[in-house]
Parts: structure tokens; C-alpha cells; sequence
């Protein structure tokens, strides 16, 4: 037979010793009730004697009522080939308070830790995000997408950095997105369509060739940006970007050595990949 808990023994003995008041209360009463005739009894007096009677009898019935029966320790159960969770509930109920098993311990915390584990953001998610919601991109290709860094290398060939395919082909499903250069010939624009191509920029995400644009000088690319008016341009030429601080309302620049800029709405990283966290 279980106990009864502690604060329903507590709420008995408050109980008994009420009940053990309104008695003594009502004694000296007796002679006076009894002296009375019955004829002469009014409702209020019958009331009296009908709960100093109840009182009394359910007052013996409580200092009467048996003891429960001590306890006994259960036995300890060799553990089986049930789940853990199963295995968890029956130490924690057979073992006395404040022993627990160490291996049963460690199993439940790496539960708890596994249940609330936080999410991990997609790659979509972190574009998102670090855009602050922008719809509009332009980006210029050499050292930000191309590994070659200046116009004269695209004349022979262009290679896309690999390193940086996923973030780019994540940022075309989601933003309107224009990549720009400066080019010496026709054949530096062959090849970096070539390069795109081959990448699967064309095909596995949302650009299109016609937004990829060229141009002859470094103004001219300072001039596709504000036609195109985006939320983010993405550069490596610090003048550039200090140029278009005042017109376009995020930048990010890409540059090997950290630069300090005055204004928030320009942000440095080594690589556009590592700005996403890559």
C-alpha cells in the first residue's frame, strides 16, 4: 500500500486539532443543552447538539484510523533489452532519491540535447539573410566569380572558382541578378560566357546571357550600376564602391585585406562565399 504524502498527513493533524478546538469550545455548553427541556429546544439548539455530535465521532474515527504500512525498499532489476526510454523511467522510479545511474543519465542528456538542437539554415535561408531580403543584384565577375583578376587574363581563358558555384547559383533562384566586366576584346567575352556556360550558370539557375554585361572602362561599369539601381553590388575596386556609397544601398567589398569604411552600408569580406559563411 503506497504512503500518503506528506502534505495530506499534514492537512489531517490540522484537521484533528480544529475539530479537537470546536470540542472544547462546545463542552462547557453540555449542562446547559441538556438542562433544557425538550419541549423548550429551538432549531438553533438541536443544530448544536447534532454537530457536536458529528464532531465527536468523526473526531474518534481519525485518532482511531490505522497507521499505514512501512515501505519496504523495492529490489533493484537487472536492466533489459528494453528501449532506453523505458529503461530511463524504471531507474529513476526503483532508485532512491538523488542516485541515478551514470550511463542512464548521459543517454537521457544526449536526448535532450538532440531534441532541442537548433536547426541548421539552408544555404537559401543564409542568401536570404545576409541580403537582407534584396531582390536586385549586380556583381562584377573577375575576382569574385572568375579566378582571373584583371582583363588581360580573360584574352586567353576565364574559370569560374568552384568554391563559389553553390552561393552564386543560390543567389540567381532568388534574386534578379546581373554579372559585369571589363573587357578587351570580343574574344575575353567568349570565353566568360564559356566559362558561365560550362558552370551550369545558365542552366541550373536563373541567369540568362543578357544579363551578363561588358564593357570597355571601369566608368562604364559604375554606370551599368546605376542604371540598374540594385539593393546590392558586389566589387573589388574600392574606388567603385566608394563612388556608388551614395546611390546604391548595400555593397559588399571583395578584398583580400579588410577595409575600413565610414559608412554601414558597405561591408568587406576575402571572398563572396565566406561572406554567406562558406
Amino acid at each position: 500500500m503506497a504512503e500518503p504524502p506528506s502534505y495530506l498527513s499534514s492537512f489531517k493533524d490540522e484537521l484533528i486539532q480544529l475539530i479537537k478546538r470546536l470540542g472544547t469550545y462546545l463542552a462547557p455548553k453540555m449542562s446547559n443543552l441538556f438542562s433544557i427541556s425538550l419541549q423548550k429546544l429551538d432549531p438553533r439548539s438541536v443544530g448544536a447538539i447534532a454537530g457536536l455530535a458529528v464532531a465527536i465521532i468523526f473526531t474518534y474515527r481519525l485518532t482511531r484510523s490505522p497507521a499505514p504500512p512501512t515501505r519496504r525498499p523495492p529490489k533493484r532489476q537487472a536492466p533489459t533489452t528494453s528501449s532506453t526510454a523505458i529503461r530511463t523511467q524504471s531507474n529513476i522510479t526503483l532508485m532512491p532519491s538523488g542516485v541515478y545511474s551514470s550511463s542512464e543519465d548521459l543517454r537521457a542528456q544526449n536526448t535532450f540535447d538532440e531534441f532541442f538542437q537548433p536547426v541548421k539554415p539552408t544555404l537559401g535561408q543564409i542568401v536570404r539573410q545576409k541580403l537582407n531580403e534584396g531582390r536586385k543584384v549586380t556583381c562584377r565577375l573577375l575576382g569574385v566569380i572568375l579566378e582571373e583578376s584583371s582583363p588581360e587574363e580573360l584574352q586567353t581563358k576565364a574559370t569560374v572558382r568552384p568554391s563559389v558555384l553553390d552561393v552564386l547559383l543560390e543567389i540567381t533562384k532568388f534574386c534578379d541578378l546581373y554579372l559585369m566586366e571589363r573587357v578587351i576584346d570580343d574574344e575575353s567575352e567568349k570565353n566568360v560566357l564559356l566559362a558561365l556556360e560550362n558552370a551550369g550558370i545558365f542552366t541550373s539557375g536563373g541567369l540568362v546571357k543578357d544579363k551578363v554585361l561588358f564593357c570597355s572602362t571601369e566608368n562604364g561599369r559604375t554606370s551599368f550600376v546605376r542604371q540598374l539601381e540594385p539593393d546590392w553590388h558586389i566589387d573589388t575596386n574600392p574606388e567603385i564602391v566608394s563612388q556608388l556609397a551614395r546611390f546604391i544601398k548595400y555593397q559588399l567589398h571583395v578584398s583580400p585585406v579588410k577595409t575600413e569604411w565610414t559608412t554601414g552600408k558597405v561591408l568587406s569580406s576575402p571572398s563572396l562565399e565566406q561572406f554567406f559563411g562558406f
